[in-house]
């Protein structure tokens, strides 16, 4: 079953000649490099958004697996923080956001001769709320892993057996992801986010979220760490850094990480 949707997955690719892969890091979009690329060898170009809700550190990871997958790699500014459709934090923001990307790697693509824009959408995701999903189609760009029906834990796999050493890479997502709708996101805000997030990383968590709402951070971890955290964190000092984050009060939040908790308001006002 793999093996005959990674099949499909590259002859999907030898069928476009030339591709431009909008390429945040992320597992998925890693993946659909990597096949792009074996595939393509340099007709295949990735592109990453550079944007303040991007951390520094994500880009250089995706920097370095573009290397080790052998793909030409470029990145570019986006300016989504210009447009208050965005900024205002409405519960389609992400619209605003993919709007912004597609409308910048479009006009390059077709520049540079490239046909398609194609991003890493998987079929999971066809199932979640995601209006970026729909800025993308509007201006044509292609959903490989989802076209072939590839769902999340399929990547990872198809990733392993490609030997992709980042096959379990945490899902991630932009810093804005990390506000609940309606909260006015800034620079300012993002970057203590990005930093909290950081602090985190070095202590040892990797799969994590700091939601921020208002002056607080609200800590996410996998339900079967937070004892440890507790226990083994020093848990004065971790304040006294959120503090000079910009944060005034630091919780822990006791359900654990989900990826995603934040869309559950969406879910509450339809029922």
């Amino acid at each position: 079953m793999i093996e005959a949707k990674l099949r499909q997955l590259k002859t999907l690719f030898s069928q476009m000649e030339q591709a431009l892969i909008a390429y945040s890091g992320g597992i998925d979009s890693t993946l659909v490099a990597k096949v792009a690329y074996d595939v393509l060898g340099d007709r295949a170009l990735a592109i990453t958004a550079v944007s303040p809700s991007l951390l520094p550190e994500e880009l250089e990871d995706a920097k370095i697996q573009a290397a080790t997958i052998g793909i030409a790699h470029e990145w570019v500014e986006t300016h989504e923080m210009d447009n208050p459709n965005y900024t205002t934090n409405p519960v389609n923001r992400c619209y605003f956001c993919k709007s912004e990307l597609h409308d910048t790697l479009k006009p390059l693509a077709l520049q540079r001769g490239y046909p398609y824009v194609v991003d890493g959408v998987n079929a999971d995701d066809l199932h979640d709320y995601r209006p970026g999903i729909q800025a993308a189609k509007e201006r044509g760009a292609r959903s490989p892993l989802a076209e072939v029906g590839i769902t999340k834990a399929e990547v990872r796999q198809i990733s392993k057996e490609l030997g992709l050493p980042w096959w379990d890479k945490p899902a991630q997502a932009c810093l804005s992801s990390r506000f609940p709708y309606g909260e006015e996101i800034t620079v300012s805000k993002l970057q203590r986010v990005g930093r909290a997030e950081i602090y985190l990383r070095k202590l040892g968590y990797k799969n994590l979220r700091v939601r921020s709402q208002g002056d607080t951070a609200k800590i996410e971890l996998p339900s079967e760490q937070i004892k440890e955290f507790v226990l083994t964190t020093d848990l004065p000092q971790l304040v006294v850094q959120f503090q000079n984050y910009g944060f005034m009060y630091v919780t822990l939040d006791l359900e654990g990480y989900r990826s995603g908790k934040l869309n559950q308001v969406l879910t509450s006002r339809t029922n």
